[in-house]
């Protein structure tokens, strides 16, 4: 890649030289913990993403330490919440051996494990020159750290060159809150910032930022390797990037909310047959943004709510077919889960808010304002409505029920068939169950009703799944009320919670 990004970069520095200098910057807190809500995206699919949840928490300072607490487990798939602080880099990263892990010294190694989760606490985790390696891997979580200046030539070396790198029949992670960065492009040692290759699967990357790369990331490593997808991208800022963000090879990818300025010879690379859903998104200060790029083996966009800002677009010949000027949609992507859009037009202020480590594991509600997750105080809902359970019928009785992967001996159905002795419970402390009617039906109040010996509910969103859009949020059990919507399925996801909940009834009614 030229070395025209690390003249970029210099430029770059002194910018923010300067915003130190008058004091202009954004408050920002530290997280201390994992974040209050749970994962988004794809990642939500596949039975869900849950990392180490419902396992021991340990702390970490140093590359062996993170290698230690996996291999310490009774087993490779031991839940664990690993709590990081401090630089980890290659002279406190050795390989550790164990039955529950299989590490290696030149990287942090997440191979052949599952239920993971690791996390920047305290002052915050760098990970220098150190890249994160996940293989044949499942459920994993990160966030909250940063990665920089991982090389794949010079000296030191780690992880090919990724800051975050997935291969090999990897299912399920949520990359969350991280900062990754490079300083430069391929000719000054560097790879991708964000890579997944050889049958890598739902996967969500959330409020994070990505800058100073000639390349931001790939989802499939070749034309012929097209295993991959079913990931999402959104509320990240991708600044200063010569291209890849992402390139998909075959697959599906969905890109909402993102801030994408400077992306300097292309952005959005759908080739091989790959479809890419872009909704409501901020292109800014940059060059071909959306397209099919050095290859004559097209792929796929649908389009929608974008905002092109100073883009400027180059002709279309041979291999390089970008979708502008004015783009239209030449695909349609169905998305299988909820979500809700912020307009793009204040796409920069929230991601600005909210993008990257140490960032207070803020997010957005999908009304451009960021809001402040805090896993001991998630606050009240948004509506409580009345305490006492409501009058009426009872919507649920007779309703079909469906949810993310569901604990061990219990059902969906158990929380529509009126019996309070019976429940659903997720398979991790987090997840989602759903009332579904064959016709739309109107509804404006939720009972949720715990059975005996049930966790507490931390936080909770209630989604209209049809459309994605939040109908109220809350923490704990009862009613909550909000205006008359129409629906056919609605949502009870659990963010955040204190053991295992186990939800006897989810009870609906029209007023």
């Amino acid at each position: 890649m030229r070395r025209a990004v690390a003249v970029r970069l210099s430029a770059l520095l002194a910018a923010g030289a300067l915003t130190a200098a008058t004091g202009v910057a954004l408050s920002t807190t530290t997280a201390s913990a994992a974040a209050a809500g749970g994962a988004t995206g794809y990642a939500t699919q596949n039975g869900g993403t849950t990392g180490g949840a419902g396992g021991q928490t340990v702390r970490a300072t140093t590359g062996t330490a993170i290698h230690q607490a996996l291999c310490g487990r009774a087993d490779s798939s031991t839940p664990i919440t690993i709590q990081v602080e401090g630089t980890i880099n290659h002279g406190n990263t050795t390989k550790v051996s164990g039955s529950s892990c299989n590490t290696a010294a030149d990287k942090i190694e997440l191979k052949q494990i599952s239920n993971v989760t690791i996390v920047g606490v305290g002052n915050g985790a760098v990970f220098d020159q150190l890249g994160i390696h996940i293989r044949e891997a499942s459920n994993i979580v990160i966030q909250n750290v940063t990665v920089r200046n991982v090389k794949k030539s010079g000296s030191p070396t780690s992880n090919g060159g990724d800051a975050i790198g997935m291969e090999s029949d990897v299912r399920n992670v949520w990359v969350d809150h991280v900062t990754l960065e490079a300083s430069g492009g391929e000719s000054e040692g560097y790879d991708g910032l964000f890579d997944m290759k050889d049958n890598t699967q739902y996967v969500t990357l959330s409020y994070s930022v990505l800058r100073n790369s000639g390349r931001g990331g790939l989802i499939g490593s070749s034309e012929s390797d097209r295993s991959n997808g079913y990931v999402t991208f959104h509320h990240n800022l991708y600044e200063n990037i010569d291209s890849r963000a992402p390139l998909l090879r075959g697959g599906i990818a969905h890109m909402y909310n993102n801030h994408y300025k400077r992306l300097n010879d292309s952005g959005i690379n759908s080739r091989a047959g790959a479809r890419a859903k872009v909704d409501n998104n901020y292109f800014e200060d940059s060059k071909d943004v959306l397209g099919t790029f050095y290859t004559d083996e097209a792929g796929y966009w649908q389009v929608g709510g974008n905002v092109f800002d100073n883009v400027t677009w180059s002709s279309r010949s041979g291999d390089h077919n970008p979708a502008g000027p004015n783009p239209t949609s030449n695909t349609s992507v169905s998305i299988p889960y909820g979500f809700t859009l912020d307009g793009a037009n204040c796409v920069p202020n929230v991601v600005a808010q909210t993008a990257g480590a140490g960032k207070g594991l803020k997010v957005s509600d999908g009304s451009c304002t960021p809001q402040n997750p805090d896993p001991t105080d998630p606050g009240e809902p948004t509506d409580p409505g009345p305490t006492d359970p409501p009058a009426g019928t009872n919507l649920s009785l007779g309703a079909g029920a469906d949810g993310s992967s569901k604990a061990s001996g219990t059902s969906y159905g158990n929380v529509v068939d009126g019996n309070t002795s019976t429940y659903w419970s997720p398979s991790g402390s987090t997840g989602s169950v759903s009332v579904k009617w064959g016709s739309a039906t109107t509804v404006s109040k939720v009972n949720v009703r715990l059975a005996s010996g049930s966790g507490t509910i931390g936080a909770y969103r209630l989604l209209n799944h049809d459309t994605g859009a939040v109908l109220a949020t809350g923490s704990g059990s009862g009613t909550v009320a909000f205006s008359p919507v129409s629906l056919k399925k609605i949502t009870l996801e659990i963010t955040n919670a204190s053991g295992t909940p186990r939800i006897a009834e989810f009870e609906t009614y029209a007023s």
